[in-house]
């Protein structure tokens, strides 16, 4: 039995080189607990991979534009599945061998040669610390998002990658901004938006069903799901789990959009940590449109940038396409293959501005599907889970209620920030008690507030800076410490700094120390010398201004401050 923890990382990334044919790709790991896990592996992508695609698209998603990885595949749709053995009693469907070779053959060209190997190091670490492994893949190019990955498996018999108690799997991207600070709160606080009810034709694009949502009628039936969080199978009165509060806008403006997500924060009332948006979308390369009204959209770029103003950890989209490129439309779509737009998709924007979760959908999606995958996605998250295990077993239900050989467990994509571990609101374990800020210690004085701030470079917008709370803080690449910063030359648990107390008088004030634990030390810099002093498992004294770099000279700078009194 797997224990509630902080899982290890394992983070793989894809992008395809430049070479005449086109079917080159480059994989690599570029997060991982281990620095041997830091590999690389180029491979071809085969031909009989973007048939089978093909043949999966037109099964389950027949109204696909048609986006495949190579030319040769459209104009060579000659596909067949292996021949079932002879000793099987009951014969799978065709459609269930079609979702499985699909997944087996995607796993099998992810995980070869040294990424593999990096993989079953991780799975072995993660096994002995009693947690699932964290996965999350980059996926670069573009023309590759589309694909399921979520229904890769090792071998027939195994469960999902996206199914897997033993593997929590989700998307990402590195071209992100920072995630800004953002406090942990112990509720449920939604605000569901319902967009309009239909799409103007002229601005519907081939292959769009614009069927009307009843969405007035939706919008009860989310609220109720999403209100009744309680497993009837469950005991109702456990204290750990997360109330829930929703407010529903029905096609609201843009304005009015705005002003509600920050209402809550100019009053001082619990700001909304949990956006859901049902309605219609279209694809585009800002994120796509998001219809609010019959002449009211905003794209993803400006919804963006009102998220990460507003705090929000989570956005929920059942909208089509939310989690999928926008394509270059031609007016000829004759037999040609359709080149996607990069880091287009609306989950895609999201997180590069700094929302740490986005839940969009790769295709279109019933509304009974949606409800009963929001209502156990939201019983999972009021107990407390980390969204990707909460996705999991809300997917584990589609397949449940609709089986393995239809689409409907296979159509959520959750993407999250390479920075965020996952969590919307602290587990019962993990809640300390704190004092209030600066408040007074049985010592009678107030401990100095002090922080590690992270010096900005160029590419970054805005700095980062981290509050040392209750007097201690520590960093490294685990995700067990207060700072988690992945670095390769970083240690698991590096460093800590802390505060040892005075009497709080003028000549026996509060002292901060840096610790070190590391394999590599830590730098800090002298300010006379004007030269960096290495330290190994020693501690030092530091004052306001004091420039550290951990692990290597080629690390970020930080600075230890601490405010005036």
């Amino acid at each position: 039995m797997l224990r509630k923890c902080i899982s290890p990382t394992l983070s793989i990334a894809i992008a395809r080189l430049n070479s005449p044919t086109g079917n080159h790709f480059a994989t690599w790991v570029f997060n991982s607990v281990n620095a041997s896990d830091y590999v690389h592996h180029d491979c071809i992508w085969p031909e009989s991979l973007s048939q089978l695609w093909q043949a999966w698209l037109e099964m389950f998603s027949p109204d696909s534009l048609p986006l495949a990885v190579s030319e040769s595949a459209m104009s060579d749709p000659q596909f067949s599945l292996p021949p079932l053995s002879a000793a099987l009693e009951t014969k799978p469907s065709y459609s269930s061998r079609l979702m499985q070779q699909l997944g087996i053959d995607l796993w099998q060209w992810l995980f070869q040669g040294a990424i593999q190997s990096s993989f079953h190091r991780c799975q072995g670490l993660a096994l002995g610390q009693k947690c699932p492994l964290r996965i999350r893949l980059d996926v670069r190019s573009p023309n590759l998002i589309p694909l399921p990955w979520e229904i890769m498996q090792s071998q027939a018999g195994q469960p999902a990658i996206s199914l897997s108690p033993r593997l929590l799997f989700s998307r990402t991207t590195c071209d992100v901004q920072p995630l800004s600070d953002r406090p942990l709160i112990q509720a449920l606080n939604i605000l569901l938006v319902l967009g309009h009810n239909d799409i103007p034709q002229c601005q519907t694009p081939p292959a769009t069903n614009s069927h009307g949502l009843e969405l007035e009628k939706e919008a009860s039936q989310i609220a109720e799901v999403l209100a009744n969080t309680t497993d009837p199978g469950s005991d109702s009165s456990r204290s750990d789990r997360l109330p829930c509060f929703i407010k529903t806008l029905i096609q609201p403006s843009v304005a009015q959009l705005i002003t509600e997500l920050e209402t809550p924060q100019q009053l001082g009332q619990i700001p909304y940590n949990v956006i859901f948006y049902a309605g219609h979308g279209l694809t585009g390369p800002d994120g796509g449109l998001l219809f609010l009204q019959e002449q009211t959209t905003i794209n993803g770029t400006e919804l963006a940038q009102v998220l990460v103003r507003c705090g929000i950890t989570l956005a929920v989209f059942n909208a089509c396409w939310s989690a999928v490129p926008a394509m270059e439309l031609s007016s000829t779509l004759q037999n040609i293959t359709l080149p996607a737009i990069p880091s287009s998709s609306l989950a895609k924007v999201l997180i590069h501005h700094g929302v740490p979760a986005v839940l969009g959908m790769r295709d279109s999606i019933t509304d009974s599907e949606a409800l009963s995958f929001i209502q156990t996605f939201a019983r999972a998250l009021s107990e407390r889970m980390p969204i990707d295990r909460a996705v999991a077993i809300a997917r584990q239900q589609l397949l449940t209620l609709y089986k393995f050989n239809q689409p409907a467990w296979t159509l959520p994509i959750l993407y999250m920030h390479p920075e965020f571990n996952g969590f919307l609101a602290p587990t019962e374990d993990a809640i300390r008690t704190q004092l209030p800020a600066n408040s007074p210690t049985a010592l009678g004085y107030c401990l100095p507030r002090a922080y590690l701030k992270l010096q900005q470079t160029t590419e970054e917008v805005t700095s980062k800076s981290w509050l040392i709370e209750a007097g201690r803080v520590q960093i490294g690449r685990s995700e067990q410490n207060d700072i988690v910063w992945h670095e390769s030359w970083i240690s698991n648990q590096h460093a800590e700094i802390f505060c040892r107390n005075g009497n709080g008088s003028p000549t026996n004030p509060p002292t901060y120390f840096l610790r070190d634990f590391s394999r590599y030390g830590t730098l800090v810099w002298e300010e006379q010398k004007q030269q960096w002093h290495r330290i190994h498992h020693q501690e030092v004294q530091l004052s306001s201004g004091t420039k550290l770099k951990f692990g290597s000279s080629q690390g970020r700078i930080w600075e230890f401050l601490i405010d005036s009194p």
